[in-house]
Parts: C-alpha cells; sequence; structure tokens
C-alpha cells in the first residue's frame, strides 16, 4: 500500500494497463510531455514512447473520432476530454458512434476497448465552462457505461476495470478531489466492479445516495444528521450506467426514506431515474417524498459557486425535513 491522492492513482492506473498491454494508448490535449492540464498523464510518454503517450490537436470531436478508429481495429485507446465541458463537441461521436457501434454492426464490429478520461465537476473556481456535471446527458445513452470514482483507491481500481471492460466506458474523475486528499492504494494491479455500487456507512434511518465528489460532503451531512440521532445509510453508486438500482432499492426498504444528491442541475439530471425507480419499487414502504438536493437550474456561477453546489448543510437539512415529515 502507498499514500496517493487521486492524480496519482489514476496515473498508476494507467502505467500499470499499459506495461501490461502494448495496444493501450493514451492520448488528447498536452497529455504527452506536459502531462495534461493536470498532470494525470506526467512520464507515460518518457516510459512507452510518443507512438503510445502523444498529444492531439485541439478537436474533441477528432480526438473521439480517432479513438472510435483505433478501437475498432483492436486498440485499446485511453482518450483525454481536458475538461468535461469539452466533451460536447464530440458527443456525436460519442453517442452515435461509440455507443452504437457493436449494435449498428450486428457485433461484427465493436469499440468496446475504449475508455474516454475527463474531469467534470465544481469546487476549483473554475467558472462557467470548467466546472459542468454532464453525467445524465451519457446516462441516457445504451451501450456506454458511465463511471464515477470518490477517492484514489476507488479511482484506480475502477479505471483499470473500464479499461479492461468488454464496453465502451466514460470515466468521470472529480477534479476538486484530484489533490485534496491522500488514501492508501495498493500499489499492484486489482481492480474493482463496475455497475456495483457501495454502502460506505450503514443505518437504519433514510439512504443517502450519491457519487464523486459529493460522497465526501454526503458523508458531512450524516455526521451531522448523527449528532440529532439520525442513523443514515449511504450509497456511493459508484457507476450511474448501469446503475446498482437494487442496492438503493433493498436500503429503500430497510430505512423508508431517500435522500439523492449531485452537483448537476435539477431538472433532468440522474437524481430524478433514482427517484422514479425507487418510487416504483418501493412506494408503499416510503414514509416521506423522496428528497433531491442539487444544483441550480442556471448556468454554474462563479462568484456563487458556493452558494450553487449542495453542500452538508443543504442536504442536512433535506435529511431533517425527511424523518420529520
Amino acid at each position: 500500500m502507498a499514500k496517493m491522492n487521486l492524480l496519482q492513482a489514476i496515473n498508476g492506473a494507467l502505467d500499470i494497463a499499459m506495461a501490461e498491454d502494448d495496444k493501450v494508448i493514451c492520448f488528447g490535449e498536452d497529455v504527452g510531455v506536459f502531462g495534461g492540464v493536470f498532470r494525470a498523464t506526467s512520464h507515460l510518454q518518457e516510459k512507452y514512447g510518443k507512438a503510445r503517450c502523444f498529444n492531439t490537436p485541439l478537436v474533441e470531436q477528432g480526438i473521439i473520432g480517432f479513438a472510435n478508429g483505433l478501437a475498432a481495429q483492436g486498440s485499446v485507446p485511453v482518450a483525454e476530454i481536458q475538461f468535461a465541458d469539452y466533451i460536447f463537441p464530440a458527443f456525436d461521436q460519442i453517442v452515435n458512434e461509440t455507443a452504437k457501434f457493436r449494435y449498428r454492426s450486428g457485433d461484427l464490429f465493436n469499440v468496446g476497448g475504449l475508455t474516454i478520461r475527463t474531469p467534470y465537476g465544481g469546487g476549483i473556481a473554475g467558472g462557467l465552462y470548467h466546472s459542468q456535471s454532464p453525467e445524465a446527458y451519457f446516462t441516457h445513452t445504451p451501450g456506454l457505461k458511465v463511471v464515477v470514482p470518490r477517492n484514489p483507491y476507488q479511482a484506480k481500481g475502477l479505471l483499470l476495470a473500464a479499461i479492461r471492460d468488454p464496453d465502451p466506458v466514460l470515466f468521470l474523475e472529480p477534479k476538486r478531489l484530484y489533490r485534496a486528499a491522500t488514501g492508501e492504494v495498493p500499489e499492484e494491479d486489482y481492480q474493482l466492479p463496475i455497475g456495483q455500487a457501495e454502502i460506505t456507512r450503514e443505518g437504519g434511518d433514510i439512504t443517502l445516495v450519491g457519487w464523486g465528489a459529493q460522497m465526501e460532503v454526503i458523508h458531512k451531512a450524516a455526521e451531522l444528521a448523527e449528532e440529532q440521532g439520525i442513523d443514515c445509510e449511504v450509497i456511493d453508486l459508484r457507476t450511474l450506467s448501469p446503475w446498482d438500482s437494487d442496492a438503493v432499492v433493498e436500503s429503500v426498504l430497510k430505512t423508508g426514506r431517500l435522500v439523492i444528491s449531485h452537483e448537476a442541475p435539477l431538472t433532468g439530471g440522474f437524481a430524478g431515474e433514482i427517484a422514479a425507480t425507487v418510487a416504483e419499487r418501493c412506494f408503499l414502504y416510503l414514509e416521506s417524498p423522496i428528497r433531491r438536493v442539487t444544483g441550480l437550474d442556471t448556468p454554474f456561477p462563479l462568484v456563487l459557486e458556493k452558494e450553487y453546489l449542495p453542500d452538508h448543510l443543504k442536504i442536512f437539512e433535506a435529511i431533517r425535513e425527511s424523518v420529520d415529515f
């Protein structure tokens, strides 16, 4: 085990994957000598050469189109989009090509080896175009997996699993956590299951669900609730597509209450999908309405970032309202 921050864990996963399989190729804007804007790919070009870790032009549609082509002919591309905010020029390639390639060809061809890495979310004073959380757009896309780690241990194990997964994976990295803290991470190769949620805190009064950087905030809210005698069960989805509905439903059947939190805006956010599923499967067991604590239905602000983001106090308020309903 070694102390690593989230960036070091991601870099370690890429290093292991590239050492194990010479078909693994990393590319994106400034990922070569520069190591990317956050340095996630530092030293990989030195170790594996310019043919396997290299810079691309600043054209997101081209990056993913190129990645699709490489994956279709047997390579294992790990394409970086520098910020999730800039993934939208590549939306057509991801949604209409990456996700549908196998289906369209009747399983004669596929791009299952493709992993798309991108930093997402707020908390770094990045303002309008460096703070968005676009995960819900992609969970609406059959054929694409969406994975979000919450800490360094999760990041390394889930990224290795994503690179080796038989389906294309969008791997969203919470940039606020890149250097925020360190954790114990095995130096050796390991994988964590895609599509399986994790209960990070057991409790009997209310279920709290989230993913990525929001998990830290949710746990703070759970600690405040504990001081008030409220016993929270906390679930990290880890994978949004396919999401582990059984784990959430089982928890809500026990607690009778549910609060979901994410940074993305409320309307059309993935919390709505979770809430609808739980309402269908747990309706007669619910003790109070399902609550969503999310970002606002506005563009992401700069000066008012703290007011925009769902923090532990907003979540704690939702917990109290749910329990006192």
